[in-house]
């Protein structure tokens, strides 16, 4: 499974007892996604908000802006390797140094395709 699907699974459901069930999430046509994704999008929405903020630990990171804070709340390593990964997964095409542009560049890629597979996400978290 990739490093998007455990982010995906986090939040629609797949595997966290916590979260509420959901279709697996679908890969967005225009990004190279982890080809074991389902192809089929979810039909439930999911508030990405509600479901992050009531994890454990939520209100203490600042996974609304911060892609490595994102990781450690879905309980992903978010080493510079693993950014790389994800980076690789969604398309992105910029250098893969871990800088503060890169990390901002794949937090909103992860919240698009978050919100193309069912995830309603607040339009600051996707600009």
């Amino acid at each position: 499974m990739g490093i998007f699907s455990s982010i995906s699974n986090a939040i629609f459901g797949g595997g966290d007892e916590s979260a509420p069930a959901a279709a697996p999430a679908a890969a967005p046509a225009a990004a190279p996604l982890d080809k074991s994704v389902d192809p089929v999008a979810s039909t439930k929405s999911v508030d990405v908000l509600k479901v992050l903020a009531s994890k454990p630990g939520a209100d203490k990171l600042n996974w609304q802006t911060s892609i490595v804070d994102l990781m450690k709340l879905v309980g992903i390593d978010s080493s510079l390797d693993n950014r790389k990964a994800l980076a690789q997964e969604l398309g992105y095409e910029g250098p893969l140094d871990g800088s503060a542009d890169m990390n901002i560049r794949l937090h909103r890629a992860v919240m698009k395709a978050i919100a193309v597979n069912g995830g309603v996400v607040p339009p600051q978290m996707l600009d």
